[in-house]
């Protein structure tokens, strides 16, 4: 058996800590697992965007748990550091 070579093109991206990116990914995350936590059949497609003090969840959630979604996000967003109105997203330069 003969094996070819091939090329591929590697590409990352990188973002600082607390960048509104890490944040969107961060949050999505929280909202999938508490999903798939109580109802390991939960089918989850959610986003994420971030702007000044605002943080909206959009997408599709098909799942048999009651959840408390500004919970589980507002929980995420003061695990991650932003807590007050001081520190709010605006503040964060990339």
């Amino acid at each position: 058996m003969v094996c070819e070579e091939r090329n591929f093109l590697f590409s990352s991206e990188s973002v600082n800590e607390g960048h509104p990116d890490k944040l969107s990914d961060q949050v999505s995350d929280a909202v999938l697992d508490a999903c798939l936590t109580s109802d390991p059949f939960s089918k989850v497609a959610c986003e994420t965007a971030t702007k000044d003090n605002m943080v909206m969840v959009f997408g599709e959630i098909s799942t048999s748990a009651n959840l408390d979604y500004e919970k589980i996000i507002r929980d995420q967003v003061r695990e991650i550091g932003f807590d007050s109105y001081e520190d709010d997203l605006s503040s964060v330069k990339s």
